[in-house]
Protein backbone atom coordinates (compact mmCIF):
# COMPACT_ATOMS: atom_id res chain seq x y z
CA UNK A 1 0.00 0.00 0.00
CA UNK A 2 1.27 3.59 -0.93
CA UNK A 3 2.21 5.73 1.95
CA UNK A 4 -1.55 7.76 3.39
CA UNK A 5 -0.60 11.19 3.63
CA UNK A 6 -2.56 13.04 6.28
CA UNK A 7 -5.35 15.33 5.88
CA UNK A 8 -3.13 18.49 6.65
CA UNK A 9 -0.40 17.53 4.04
CA UNK A 10 -2.99 16.74 1.50
CA UNK A 11 -4.98 20.22 2.14
CA UNK A 12 -1.41 21.81 1.79
CA UNK A 13 -0.87 20.36 -1.39
CA UNK A 14 -3.82 21.45 -3.03
CA UNK A 15 -3.32 23.88 -6.07
CA UNK A 16 -6.23 26.29 -4.73
CA UNK A 17 -7.17 28.75 -7.11
CA UNK A 18 -8.08 32.90 -6.34
CA UNK A 19 -11.45 32.48 -4.53
CA UNK A 20 -12.57 35.59 -6.53
CA UNK A 21 -12.00 33.05 -10.05
CA UNK A 22 -14.29 30.63 -7.55
CA UNK A 23 -17.33 32.78 -7.07
CA UNK A 24 -16.98 33.91 -11.02
CA UNK A 25 -17.85 30.37 -11.91
CA UNK A 26 -21.33 31.20 -9.65
CA UNK A 27 -21.93 34.40 -11.23
CA UNK A 28 -20.73 36.25 -8.52
CA UNK A 29 -18.93 39.50 -9.45
CA UNK A 30 -15.65 40.56 -7.75
CA UNK A 31 -17.37 43.32 -6.62
CA UNK A 32 -19.91 41.31 -4.26
CA UNK A 33 -17.55 39.71 -3.04
CA UNK A 34 -15.75 40.05 0.84
CA UNK A 35 -12.47 38.66 0.36
CA UNK A 36 -10.72 37.25 3.71
CA UNK A 37 -6.75 36.81 2.17
CA UNK A 38 -6.77 35.13 -1.33
CA UNK A 39 -8.69 31.42 -0.46
CA UNK A 40 -11.88 32.80 1.18
CA UNK A 41 -14.49 35.46 1.19
CA UNK A 42 -17.59 36.40 2.02
CA UNK A 43 -20.94 36.90 0.10
CA UNK A 44 -22.50 40.28 0.25
CA UNK A 45 -25.86 40.77 1.12
CA UNK A 46 -26.91 42.83 -2.04
CA UNK A 47 -25.90 40.06 -4.35
CA UNK A 48 -27.56 37.40 -2.03
CA UNK A 49 -31.03 39.76 -2.56
CA UNK A 50 -30.68 39.86 -6.07
CA UNK A 51 -30.50 36.30 -6.62
CA UNK A 52 -33.91 35.25 -4.71
CA UNK A 53 -36.43 35.35 -8.37
CA UNK A 54 -33.53 32.47 -9.37
CA UNK A 55 -35.20 28.52 -9.76
CA UNK A 56 -34.15 26.51 -6.93
CA UNK A 57 -31.47 23.76 -7.45
CA UNK A 58 -32.15 20.39 -5.64
CA UNK A 59 -31.42 19.91 -1.94
CA UNK A 60 -29.28 16.43 -0.95
CA UNK A 61 -28.87 15.86 2.41
CA UNK A 62 -26.45 13.34 3.70
CA UNK A 63 -26.62 12.57 6.81
CA UNK A 64 -25.29 8.73 8.52
CA UNK A 65 -25.40 6.12 11.27
CA UNK A 66 -24.74 6.45 14.77
CA UNK A 67 -21.17 7.76 14.67
CA UNK A 68 -18.31 4.60 15.81
CA UNK A 69 -14.99 5.32 16.87
CA UNK A 70 -14.17 3.35 13.75
CA UNK A 71 -15.36 6.77 11.88
CA UNK A 72 -17.91 7.30 9.47
CA UNK A 73 -17.15 9.81 7.20
CA UNK A 74 -19.90 11.93 6.74
CA UNK A 75 -18.23 15.54 5.61
CA UNK A 76 -15.75 13.67 3.88
CA UNK A 77 -18.85 12.35 1.91
CA UNK A 78 -20.81 15.31 1.40
CA UNK A 79 -17.77 16.60 -0.07
CA UNK A 80 -16.62 13.73 -2.25
CA UNK A 81 -20.60 13.98 -3.60
CA UNK A 82 -20.45 17.96 -4.27
CA UNK A 83 -17.03 17.32 -6.09
CA UNK A 84 -18.78 14.14 -7.60
CA UNK A 85 -22.00 15.83 -8.97
CA UNK A 86 -19.63 18.83 -10.83
CA UNK A 87 -17.45 15.71 -12.25
CA UNK A 88 -19.96 14.40 -14.57
CA UNK A 89 -21.59 17.92 -15.68
CA UNK A 90 -23.88 18.83 -12.73
CA UNK A 91 -23.55 22.79 -11.31
CA UNK A 92 -23.24 22.08 -7.77
CA UNK A 93 -22.15 23.27 -4.22
CA UNK A 94 -21.53 22.24 -1.12
CA UNK A 95 -22.82 23.72 2.05
CA UNK A 96 -21.30 22.69 5.38
CA UNK A 97 -20.67 23.70 8.71
CA UNK A 98 -17.92 25.59 10.26
CA UNK A 99 -15.41 23.90 12.93
CA UNK A 100 -15.61 24.85 16.51
CA UNK A 101 -12.57 24.90 18.44
CA UNK A 102 -13.13 22.87 21.41
CA UNK A 103 -13.74 19.61 19.08
CA UNK A 104 -10.86 19.87 16.91
CA UNK A 105 -8.58 20.41 20.42
CA UNK A 106 -10.60 17.77 22.37
CA UNK A 107 -11.53 15.03 20.52
CA UNK A 108 -14.16 14.93 17.57
CA UNK A 109 -11.71 16.83 15.33
CA UNK A 110 -12.65 19.10 12.46
CA UNK A 111 -15.16 19.73 10.10
CA UNK A 112 -13.51 19.69 6.65
CA UNK A 113 -13.84 16.27 5.04
CA UNK A 114 -10.61 14.57 4.72
CA UNK A 115 -8.23 12.36 2.42
CA UNK A 116 -9.19 13.73 -1.10
CA UNK A 117 -12.34 15.06 0.07
CA UNK A 118 -11.82 18.10 1.51
CA UNK A 119 -12.70 21.92 1.67
CA UNK A 120 -9.67 23.84 1.53
CA UNK A 121 -7.86 25.96 3.42
CA UNK A 122 -8.25 23.74 5.96
CA UNK A 123 -6.13 24.86 8.50
CA UNK A 124 -7.87 28.06 8.66
CA UNK A 125 -11.50 26.47 8.52
CA UNK A 126 -10.69 23.79 11.53
CA UNK A 127 -9.34 27.11 13.40
CA UNK A 128 -10.37 31.41 13.13
CA UNK A 129 -11.62 30.82 9.46
CA UNK A 130 -13.58 34.55 9.29
CA UNK A 131 -13.98 35.25 12.53
CA UNK A 132 -17.80 34.34 12.57
CA UNK A 133 -17.86 31.79 16.17
CA UNK A 134 -15.79 34.64 17.63
CA UNK A 135 -18.46 37.47 16.44
CA UNK A 136 -21.33 35.11 18.06
CA UNK A 137 -19.47 34.67 21.22
CA UNK A 138 -19.24 37.93 21.74
CA UNK A 139 -22.40 39.09 20.89
CA UNK A 140 -23.56 36.54 23.26
CA UNK A 141 -21.96 37.68 26.44
CA UNK A 142 -22.82 41.15 25.47
CA UNK A 143 -25.78 40.06 26.34
CA UNK A 144 -24.36 38.55 29.54
CA UNK A 145 -22.79 41.54 30.29
CA UNK A 146 -26.02 43.96 29.88
CA UNK A 147 -28.01 41.59 31.70
CA UNK A 148 -25.66 42.01 34.69
CA UNK A 149 -25.36 45.78 34.25
CA UNK A 150 -28.94 46.35 34.29
CA UNK A 151 -29.46 44.62 37.70
CA UNK A 152 -26.08 46.39 39.27
CA UNK A 153 -27.78 50.12 38.08
CA UNK A 154 -31.08 49.63 39.89
CA UNK A 155 -32.72 46.59 38.28
CA UNK A 156 -35.75 48.66 36.27
CA UNK A 157 -37.04 45.54 35.06
CA UNK A 158 -37.67 43.87 38.26
CA UNK A 159 -35.56 41.20 37.12
CA UNK A 160 -35.45 37.93 39.73
CA UNK A 161 -31.64 37.14 39.91
CA UNK A 162 -32.54 33.32 40.97
CA UNK A 163 -34.22 33.33 37.56
CA UNK A 164 -31.76 34.60 34.89
CA UNK A 165 -31.49 31.69 32.15
CA UNK A 166 -29.02 33.52 30.13
CA UNK A 167 -25.49 31.95 30.20
CA UNK A 168 -22.52 32.61 29.31
CA UNK A 169 -19.94 30.75 26.33
CA UNK A 170 -16.96 30.56 25.21
CA UNK A 171 -15.48 28.05 21.93
CA UNK A 172 -13.36 25.70 24.06
CA UNK A 173 -14.47 22.33 25.91
CA UNK A 174 -13.90 23.65 29.33
CA UNK A 175 -15.90 21.49 32.24
CA UNK A 176 -15.04 23.85 35.00
CA UNK A 177 -17.01 26.58 33.86
CA UNK A 178 -20.25 24.80 33.74
CA UNK A 179 -21.57 25.87 36.70
CA UNK A 180 -20.10 28.78 38.48
CA UNK A 181 -21.14 31.90 40.82
CA UNK A 182 -19.97 35.25 39.09
CA UNK A 183 -19.94 39.09 40.56
CA UNK A 184 -17.82 37.78 44.29
CA UNK A 185 -15.75 40.14 45.74
CA UNK A 186 -17.85 43.04 47.20
CA UNK A 187 -20.04 46.01 46.55
CA UNK A 188 -18.65 47.28 43.39
CA UNK A 189 -18.69 43.72 41.46
CA UNK A 190 -22.29 43.60 41.28
CA UNK A 191 -25.01 40.83 43.26
CA UNK A 192 -23.63 37.38 43.35
CA UNK A 193 -25.33 34.87 41.86
CA UNK A 194 -25.21 31.10 40.27
CA UNK A 195 -24.52 31.68 37.11
CA UNK A 196 -22.81 28.86 33.98
CA UNK A 197 -20.72 28.61 30.54
CA UNK A 198 -21.88 26.42 27.72
CA UNK A 199 -19.77 25.98 24.57
CA UNK A 200 -20.23 28.71 21.84
CA UNK A 201 -22.20 25.85 19.65
CA UNK A 202 -24.84 25.27 21.90
CA UNK A 203 -25.58 29.17 21.60
CA UNK A 204 -28.80 30.43 21.20
CA UNK A 205 -27.36 33.00 19.09
CA UNK A 206 -25.56 30.38 17.12
CA UNK A 207 -29.14 28.83 16.54
CA UNK A 208 -30.66 32.42 15.61
CA UNK A 209 -27.61 33.19 13.05
CA UNK A 210 -28.19 29.97 11.47
CA UNK A 211 -31.99 30.20 11.27
CA UNK A 212 -32.51 34.01 10.04
CA UNK A 213 -32.89 35.08 6.73
CA UNK A 214 -31.07 38.31 6.25
CA UNK A 215 -30.43 40.99 9.22
CA UNK A 216 -33.56 42.26 9.66
CA UNK A 217 -34.84 38.87 10.78
CA UNK A 218 -31.69 38.50 12.93
CA UNK A 219 -32.37 41.67 14.76
CA UNK A 220 -35.92 40.97 15.23
CA UNK A 221 -34.74 37.02 16.51
CA UNK A 222 -32.35 38.68 18.76
CA UNK A 223 -34.88 40.82 20.42
CA UNK A 224 -36.89 37.91 21.16
CA UNK A 225 -34.34 35.86 23.40
CA UNK A 226 -35.54 35.32 27.00
CA UNK A 227 -32.71 35.81 28.97
CA UNK A 228 -34.71 36.16 32.28
CA UNK A 229 -38.19 35.90 34.50
CA UNK A 230 -39.41 38.27 36.74
CA UNK A 231 -40.94 37.42 40.69
CA UNK A 232 -44.26 36.89 38.85
CA UNK A 233 -42.24 34.83 36.43
CA UNK A 234 -43.46 37.47 33.70
CA UNK A 235 -40.64 36.94 31.28
CA UNK A 236 -37.59 39.24 30.07
CA UNK A 237 -36.71 39.68 26.32
CA UNK A 238 -32.91 41.23 25.04
CA UNK A 239 -34.76 43.75 23.69
CA UNK A 240 -36.01 45.42 26.83
CA UNK A 241 -32.44 45.39 28.42
CA UNK A 242 -32.18 46.97 24.89
CA UNK A 243 -29.17 44.41 23.22
CA UNK A 244 -30.99 43.00 20.77
CA UNK A 245 -29.21 45.98 17.97
CA UNK A 246 -25.93 46.15 19.16
CA UNK A 247 -25.90 42.25 19.17
CA UNK A 248 -26.80 42.87 15.89
CA UNK A 249 -24.06 45.06 14.93
CA UNK A 250 -21.65 42.50 16.04
CA UNK A 251 -23.02 40.09 13.49
CA UNK A 252 -23.51 42.02 10.84
CA UNK A 253 -20.67 40.18 9.06
CA UNK A 254 -20.79 36.89 10.24
CA UNK A 255 -23.85 36.34 9.33
CA UNK A 256 -23.24 36.83 5.44
CA UNK A 257 -21.94 33.39 3.58
CA UNK A 258 -18.17 32.07 3.39
CA UNK A 259 -17.42 30.97 0.06
CA UNK A 260 -14.35 28.59 -0.11
CA UNK A 261 -13.38 25.86 -2.20
CA UNK A 262 -12.89 21.82 -2.48
CA UNK A 263 -9.67 20.50 -3.47
CA UNK A 264 -11.11 20.24 -6.99
CA UNK A 265 -11.62 23.87 -6.83
CA UNK A 266 -15.65 23.47 -6.54
CA UNK A 267 -17.44 26.26 -4.86
CA UNK A 268 -18.44 25.49 -0.95
CA UNK A 269 -20.41 27.49 1.73
CA UNK A 270 -19.24 27.06 5.04
CA UNK A 271 -21.18 28.89 7.46
CA UNK A 272 -22.44 28.51 11.02
CA UNK A 273 -22.02 25.86 13.67
CA UNK A 274 -24.33 24.58 15.74
CA UNK A 275 -23.67 21.17 16.87
CA UNK A 276 -26.67 18.02 16.41
CA UNK A 277 -26.36 16.37 19.54
CA UNK A 278 -27.08 19.75 22.06
CA UNK A 279 -28.52 22.12 19.19
CA UNK A 280 -30.49 21.66 15.65
CA UNK A 281 -26.86 20.82 13.97
CA UNK A 282 -26.95 22.49 10.21
CA UNK A 283 -25.21 24.81 7.89
CA UNK A 284 -27.27 28.32 8.15
CA UNK A 285 -30.22 28.97 5.86
CA UNK A 286 -28.92 32.06 4.34
CA UNK A 287 -26.13 29.54 2.84
CA UNK A 288 -28.44 27.04 1.59
CA UNK A 289 -31.07 29.33 0.07
CA UNK A 290 -28.50 31.23 -1.76
CA UNK A 291 -26.53 28.10 -3.03
CA UNK A 292 -30.10 26.66 -4.07
CA UNK A 293 -30.25 29.84 -6.47
CA UNK A 294 -26.95 28.89 -7.96
CA UNK A 295 -26.57 25.53 -8.73
CA UNK A 296 -28.64 22.61 -9.88
CA UNK A 297 -27.80 20.57 -7.02
CA UNK A 298 -26.83 22.12 -3.27
CA UNK A 299 -25.02 18.69 -1.15
CA UNK A 300 -25.38 19.72 2.24
CA UNK A 301 -25.27 17.74 5.68
CA UNK A 302 -26.73 17.14 8.94
CA UNK A 303 -24.61 16.63 12.18
CA UNK A 304 -24.28 12.94 13.89
CA UNK A 305 -26.57 10.35 13.26
CA UNK A 306 -30.09 10.49 11.20
CA UNK A 307 -31.51 10.45 14.24
CA UNK A 308 -30.14 13.87 15.65
CA UNK A 309 -28.96 16.20 12.86
CA UNK A 310 -31.76 14.80 9.86
CA UNK A 311 -34.54 15.17 12.34
CA UNK A 312 -33.72 18.28 13.00
CA UNK A 313 -33.21 19.15 9.59
CA UNK A 314 -35.88 18.35 8.46
CA UNK A 315 -38.36 19.28 11.53
CA UNK A 316 -36.64 22.60 12.53
CA UNK A 317 -34.55 23.91 9.61
CA UNK A 318 -36.80 22.32 6.38
CA UNK A 319 -39.97 23.59 8.06
CA UNK A 320 -38.94 27.08 9.25
CA UNK A 321 -36.97 27.71 6.07
CA UNK A 322 -39.41 26.29 3.67
CA UNK A 323 -36.69 23.75 2.23
CA UNK A 324 -37.89 20.56 0.20
CA UNK A 325 -35.04 18.08 0.12
CA UNK A 326 -35.09 16.26 -2.94
CA UNK A 327 -33.03 12.90 -1.67
CA UNK A 328 -31.16 11.93 1.91
CA UNK A 329 -27.88 9.90 1.48
CA UNK A 330 -26.72 8.00 4.60
CA UNK A 331 -23.10 7.52 5.48
CA UNK A 332 -22.16 3.93 6.82
CA UNK A 333 -18.98 1.68 6.98
CA UNK A 334 -18.01 -1.90 7.17
CA UNK A 335 -15.97 -1.06 10.15
CA UNK A 336 -18.97 0.62 11.81
CA UNK A 337 -21.21 -1.98 11.14
CA UNK A 338 -18.54 -4.28 12.60
CA UNK A 339 -18.39 -2.58 15.68
CA UNK A 340 -21.99 -1.86 16.30
CA UNK A 341 -21.88 -6.18 16.05
CA UNK A 342 -19.81 -6.42 19.16
CA UNK A 343 -16.39 -6.09 17.33
CA UNK A 344 -13.68 -4.27 19.28
CA UNK A 345 -12.15 -1.38 17.72
CA UNK A 346 -8.58 -3.12 18.05
CA UNK A 347 -10.44 -5.90 16.14
CA UNK A 348 -11.90 -4.49 13.01
CA UNK A 349 -9.23 -4.93 10.08
CA UNK A 350 -10.02 -8.77 10.63
CA UNK A 351 -12.83 -9.83 8.03
CA UNK A 352 -16.00 -10.59 10.30
CA UNK A 353 -19.18 -10.95 7.73
CA UNK A 354 -21.24 -12.05 10.59
CA UNK A 355 -20.34 -9.04 12.70
CA UNK A 356 -21.46 -6.65 9.39
CA UNK A 357 -25.18 -8.58 9.50
CA UNK A 358 -25.19 -8.13 13.04
CA UNK A 359 -24.30 -4.35 13.07
CA UNK A 360 -26.50 -3.51 9.86
CA UNK A 361 -30.09 -3.16 12.16
CA UNK A 362 -28.68 0.56 13.10
CA UNK A 363 -28.02 1.65 9.37
CA UNK A 364 -31.81 -0.19 8.83
CA UNK A 365 -33.37 2.03 11.30
CA UNK A 366 -32.01 5.31 9.97
CA UNK A 367 -33.34 3.93 6.44
CA UNK A 368 -36.70 3.80 7.82
CA UNK A 369 -36.66 7.12 10.37
CA UNK A 370 -35.94 8.94 7.13
CA UNK A 371 -38.19 7.45 4.59
CA UNK A 372 -40.77 8.35 7.15
CA UNK A 373 -40.22 12.03 5.89
CA UNK A 374 -41.05 10.90 2.33
CA UNK A 375 -37.62 11.28 1.48
CA UNK A 376 -36.10 8.69 -1.13
CA UNK A 377 -32.41 7.37 1.03
CA UNK A 378 -29.44 6.05 -0.73
CA UNK A 379 -26.53 4.75 1.74
CA UNK A 380 -23.25 5.56 0.67
CA UNK A 381 -20.64 2.75 1.71
CA UNK A 382 -17.23 4.83 2.42
CA UNK A 383 -14.30 2.32 1.70
CA UNK A 384 -11.74 1.96 4.21
CA UNK A 385 -8.31 -0.17 2.81
CA UNK A 386 -9.72 -3.01 5.41
CA UNK A 387 -13.12 -3.57 4.12
CA UNK A 388 -13.16 -7.09 2.06
CA UNK A 389 -15.37 -8.23 -0.63
CA UNK A 390 -18.05 -10.43 1.54
CA UNK A 391 -18.01 -7.72 3.88
CA UNK A 392 -19.23 -5.01 1.29
CA UNK A 393 -21.59 -7.72 -0.28
CA UNK A 394 -23.02 -8.16 2.93
CA UNK A 395 -23.93 -4.58 3.71
CA UNK A 396 -24.94 -4.23 -0.01
CA UNK A 397 -27.48 -7.06 0.46
CA UNK A 398 -28.93 -6.42 3.50
CA UNK A 399 -29.88 -2.60 2.19
CA UNK A 400 -31.41 -4.04 -1.08
CA UNK A 401 -33.55 -5.84 1.28
CA UNK A 402 -35.18 -2.84 2.85
CA UNK A 403 -35.47 -1.68 -0.67
CA UNK A 404 -32.68 0.72 -0.80
CA UNK A 405 -29.28 0.40 -2.30
CA UNK A 406 -26.11 0.83 -1.25
CA UNK A 407 -23.12 2.14 -3.33
CA UNK A 408 -19.07 1.58 -2.49
CA UNK A 409 -17.35 4.93 -2.60
CA UNK A 410 -13.39 5.34 -3.06
CA UNK A 411 -13.66 9.01 -2.73
CA UNK A 412 -11.23 9.47 0.64
CA UNK A 413 -8.37 7.95 -1.68
CA UNK A 414 -9.47 8.80 -4.99
CA UNK A 415 -11.26 12.16 -5.02
CA UNK A 416 -14.56 12.84 -7.03
CA UNK A 417 -12.93 9.82 -9.45
CA UNK A 418 -14.29 7.29 -6.65
CA UNK A 419 -17.83 8.34 -6.32
CA UNK A 420 -19.10 8.78 -9.53
CA UNK A 421 -21.52 5.77 -9.37
CA UNK A 422 -23.43 7.56 -5.73
CA UNK A 423 -23.58 10.79 -8.36
CA UNK A 424 -25.42 9.04 -10.84
CA UNK A 425 -27.85 7.60 -8.14
CA UNK A 426 -28.29 10.73 -6.50
CA UNK A 427 -29.52 12.55 -9.75
CA UNK A 428 -31.89 9.62 -10.52
CA UNK A 429 -33.78 9.68 -7.10
CA UNK A 430 -33.14 13.82 -7.41
CA UNK A 431 -35.10 13.81 -10.67
CA UNK A 432 -37.55 11.27 -10.29
CA UNK A 433 -39.23 13.56 -8.24
CA UNK A 434 -40.16 11.06 -5.65
CA UNK A 435 -39.72 13.03 -2.97
CA UNK A 436 -42.81 14.20 -0.74
CA UNK A 437 -41.01 15.61 2.20
CA UNK A 438 -43.12 16.38 5.18
CA UNK A 439 -42.07 17.51 8.52
CA UNK A 440 -43.03 14.11 11.58
CA UNK A 441 -45.46 16.26 13.51
CA UNK A 442 -47.59 19.23 13.12
CA UNK A 443 -46.62 22.90 14.51
CA UNK A 444 -50.24 22.17 16.56
CA UNK A 445 -49.45 19.51 18.13
CA UNK A 446 -48.87 20.02 22.10
CA UNK A 447 -45.52 20.35 22.69
CA UNK A 448 -44.75 17.09 25.08
CA UNK A 449 -46.88 15.25 22.56
CA UNK A 450 -44.01 16.34 19.79
CA UNK A 451 -41.06 14.84 22.04
CA UNK A 452 -43.02 11.90 22.63
CA UNK A 453 -43.15 11.66 18.87
CA UNK A 454 -39.88 11.86 18.12
CA UNK A 455 -38.90 9.21 20.86
CA UNK A 456 -41.56 6.48 19.56
CA UNK A 457 -41.24 7.27 15.65
CA UNK A 458 -37.53 8.11 15.35
CA UNK A 459 -35.62 6.65 18.50
CA UNK A 460 -38.23 3.57 18.63
CA UNK A 461 -38.66 4.10 22.54
CA UNK A 462 -41.44 3.42 24.66
CA UNK A 463 -42.17 6.87 26.08
CA UNK A 464 -40.19 10.17 27.32
CA UNK A 465 -40.29 11.10 31.48
CA UNK A 466 -39.83 13.83 32.74
CA UNK A 467 -40.86 15.87 36.33
CA UNK A 468 -43.87 17.63 36.52
CA UNK A 469 -41.93 20.53 36.83
CA UNK A 470 -40.75 20.10 33.57
CA UNK A 471 -44.53 19.43 31.90
CA UNK A 472 -45.78 22.36 33.52
CA UNK A 473 -42.68 24.50 32.17
CA UNK A 474 -44.04 23.23 28.53
CA UNK A 475 -47.64 23.87 29.43
CA UNK A 476 -46.57 27.01 30.44
CA UNK A 477 -44.92 28.04 27.52
CA UNK A 478 -48.08 26.89 25.61
CA UNK A 479 -50.44 28.93 27.20
CA UNK A 480 -47.84 31.94 26.52
CA UNK A 481 -47.86 31.09 22.59
CA UNK A 482 -44.91 28.82 22.07
CA UNK A 483 -46.75 25.79 21.66
CA UNK A 484 -46.63 25.90 17.78
CA UNK A 485 -42.37 25.76 18.08
CA UNK A 486 -40.58 22.50 17.02
CA UNK A 487 -38.62 20.40 19.66
CA UNK A 488 -34.85 20.20 19.82
CA UNK A 489 -33.59 17.38 21.21
CA UNK A 490 -30.62 17.54 23.05
CA UNK A 491 -28.95 13.49 23.48
CA UNK A 492 -26.01 11.25 23.23
CA UNK A 493 -25.00 11.53 19.40
CA UNK A 494 -24.00 7.39 20.04
CA UNK A 495 -27.38 5.70 20.55
CA UNK A 496 -31.20 5.56 19.76
CA UNK A 497 -31.26 5.98 23.44
CA UNK A 498 -29.79 7.75 26.09
CA UNK A 499 -26.94 5.35 27.02
CA UNK A 500 -24.26 6.04 24.33
CA UNK A 501 -23.12 2.57 25.27
CA UNK A 502 -26.35 0.89 23.52
CA UNK A 503 -25.59 0.50 20.02
CA UNK A 504 -27.22 -1.30 17.24
CA UNK A 505 -31.67 -0.73 17.34
CA UNK A 506 -32.74 -0.92 20.72
CA UNK A 507 -36.35 -0.72 21.38
CA UNK A 508 -38.65 0.59 24.28
CA UNK A 509 -36.49 1.94 26.01
CA UNK A 510 -37.38 5.51 28.03
CA UNK A 511 -36.15 8.80 27.15
CA UNK A 512 -35.53 10.84 30.22
CA UNK A 513 -35.97 14.20 30.00
CA UNK A 514 -33.92 16.39 32.59
CA UNK A 515 -34.56 20.33 31.51
CA UNK A 516 -36.57 21.87 29.01
CA UNK A 517 -35.07 25.59 27.52
CA UNK A 518 -37.43 28.29 25.42
CA UNK A 519 -34.92 29.31 22.65
CA UNK A 520 -38.10 32.25 21.49
CA UNK A 521 -35.20 33.95 19.46
CA UNK A 522 -34.00 30.97 17.47
CA UNK A 523 -37.67 29.59 17.75
CA UNK A 524 -37.77 26.22 19.15
CA UNK A 525 -37.78 24.31 22.76
CA UNK A 526 -34.23 22.65 23.70
CA UNK A 527 -35.38 19.46 25.56
CA UNK A 528 -32.07 18.34 27.25
CA UNK A 529 -32.31 13.87 27.77
CA UNK A 530 -30.13 11.80 29.69
CA UNK A 531 -26.73 12.67 30.81
CA UNK A 532 -26.01 14.80 27.41
CA UNK A 533 -23.99 18.75 28.74
CA UNK A 534 -24.02 22.07 26.74
CA UNK A 535 -20.45 22.31 27.98
CA UNK A 536 -18.51 19.29 26.64
CA UNK A 537 -15.06 18.36 28.84
CA UNK A 538 -11.60 17.20 27.07
CA UNK A 539 -10.62 13.95 26.91
CA UNK A 540 -7.96 12.23 29.08
CA UNK A 541 -5.91 12.83 25.87
CA UNK A 542 -7.04 16.03 23.97
CA UNK A 543 -6.34 16.51 20.46
CA UNK A 544 -4.42 19.43 21.39
CA UNK A 545 -1.12 17.31 22.64
CA UNK A 546 -0.49 16.61 19.04
CA UNK A 547 -1.43 20.07 17.88
CA UNK A 548 1.84 22.10 16.66
CA UNK A 549 4.01 24.71 14.58
CA UNK A 550 6.42 22.49 12.67
CA UNK A 551 10.10 23.95 12.01
CA UNK A 552 8.91 25.45 8.95
CA UNK A 553 5.91 27.01 11.16
CA UNK A 554 3.13 25.10 8.80
CA UNK A 555 0.29 23.77 11.65
CA UNK A 556 0.79 19.73 12.22
CA UNK A 557 -1.83 17.45 14.08
CA UNK A 558 -5.17 19.04 12.63
CA UNK A 559 -7.60 16.60 10.78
Amino acid sequence: MAEVKSDIAIARAAKKKPILEIGAKLGIPAEQMVPYGHDKAKISADFIKSVQKNKDGKLILVTAINPTPAGEGKTTTTVGLGDGLNRIGKKAIICIREASLGPNFGMKGGAAGGGYAQVVPMDDMNLHFTGDFHAITTAHNLLSALIDNHIYWGNELGIDTRRVTWRRVMDMNDRALREIVCSLGGVANGYPREAGFDITVASEVMAILCLSRDLKDLEKRLGDIIIAYRRDKTPVYARDVKAHRAMAVLLKDAIQPNLVQTLENNPAFVHGGPFANIAHGCNSVMATTTALKLADYVVTEAGFGADLGAEKFFDIKCRKAGLKPAAAVIVATVRAMKMNGGVKKEDLGAENVEAVKKGCPNLGRHIENVHQFGVPVVVAINHFYSDTDAEIEALKAYVKGLGAEAILCKHWAQGSAGIEELAHKVVQLAESGASQFAPLYPDDMPLFEKVNTIVQRIYRGSEAIADKSVRDQLHGWEKAGYGNLPVCMAKTQYSFSTDPNLRGAPTGHTVPVREVRLAAGAGFVVVICGEIMTMPGLPSKPSSENIFLNDDGNIEGLS
